[in-house]
């Protein structure tokens, strides 16, 4: 029996990345150790680079940056340390035509570097081929840098689509769970305009997750930008429409929500329940004596004090 062939993945951290696969030193190493972002994601020993110093115009941005939105204030701070205390780690970059070199890993020092005015800057440079090099940037950004939650998204989906990655591979190399990576990728299946409101800060990722599961993600999404729906609320709203009925059905109200057709002892109750839990209560009877009993309730407090009330003392 052929034994089973081990699966590709990060399994030595980034070491397959910056190691032996498409990586070759660029010129004799030095001893000097590169505490660079991404060698170090699974605490691997990184072998020797080449560290020298360039000149900053020498350095071209990385156009497959995963990140795409620099914080002005962010930078600014950044080049204040930098004029105070230097720049401390250096920069990964590969060489391109014409004796410039394409970032790899720094661009947000880079950026802060070109503010404070710095004219040379520490870089290691290495041999690295497009897809190690769209690897190592893709995940560097990820495990050190603020990005938003549709960058992230858009990093994890790059890794698994382009460069042939499992989930798991991606969630081991940037220390997150498996099921974040999976839930982070959905999220690139919502329109643009609703991945733009979670890239501008309009609306949360949590907001993003339960507009996955709307009938019409672009209404529900202006009527919480409308409202001002929280989380919560924006979960509700979906789970009203999916509930509504469809068809015939939706243009004939259920006969027993239609105001006057409830007796008068289950409006009663009704009103009884209300009151004593201060809440609203629905009580929906059915054929051959079921039904439903619905409580409503507008925060986490107020369903923390039924439930106590419930399991505790009663109603």
């Amino acid at each position: 029996m052929t034994p089973a062939k081990p699966p590709r993945g990060l399994g030595r951290g980034l070491d397959a990345l910056l190691g032996e696969a498409g990586l070759k030193p660029a010129g004799s190493p030095v001893a000097a150790p590169y505490s660079g972002e991404a060698d170090s994601a699974l605490g691997v020993q990184p072998p020797a680079r080449r560290l020298q110093t360039l000149p900053i115009e020498f350095l071209k941005a990385n156009p497959a940056q995963p990140r795409k939105h620099f914080g002005k204030a962010e930078i600014e701070d950044l080049a204040e340390s930098i004029k105070a205390r230097g720049l401390l780690q250096p920069i990964l970059v590969r060489p391109i035509a014409h004796e410039h070199y394409e970032i790899v890993a720094g661009e947000r020092r880079w950026r802060a570097a070109q503010l404070a005015m710095v004219p040379d800057l520490p870089v290691i440079i290495r041999q690295l081929s497009d897809e190690a090099a769209a690897e190592i940037a893709l995940i560097e950004n990820v495990q050190r840098v603020d990005l938003n939650p549709i960058e992230e998204a858009a990093a994890y989906q790059r890794l698994v689509e382009v460069h042939g990655r499992t989930q798991e591979e991606v969630a081991g190399a940037v220390g997150k769970s498996r099921s974040h990576v999976a839930n982070l990728i959905r999220l690139m299946s919502l329109p643009e305009k609703a991945r733009a409101a979670v890239e501008d800060g309009r609306i949360t990722a949590g907001h993003a997750r339960a507009l996955l599961a709307a009938k019409d993600p672009l209404a529900a999404l202006d009527a919480v930008l409308r409202r001002g729906l929280n989380v919560r609320d924006t979960e509700r709203l979906v789970k009203e429409e999916a509930d509504a009925p469809q068809g015939p059905a939706a243009r004939e109200p259920a006969k027993a929500s239609v105001p006057g057709r409830k007796d008068a002892d289950t409006r009663a109750l009704e009103a009884d329940l209300a009151s004593a839990l201060g809440l609203e209560i629905v009580i929906d009877h059915k054929p051959k004596g079921s039904g439903t009993l619905t409580i409503s309730y507008r925060s986490l407090d107020q369903l923390d004090d039924v439930c106590k009330r419930l399991m505790g003392q009663g109603v």
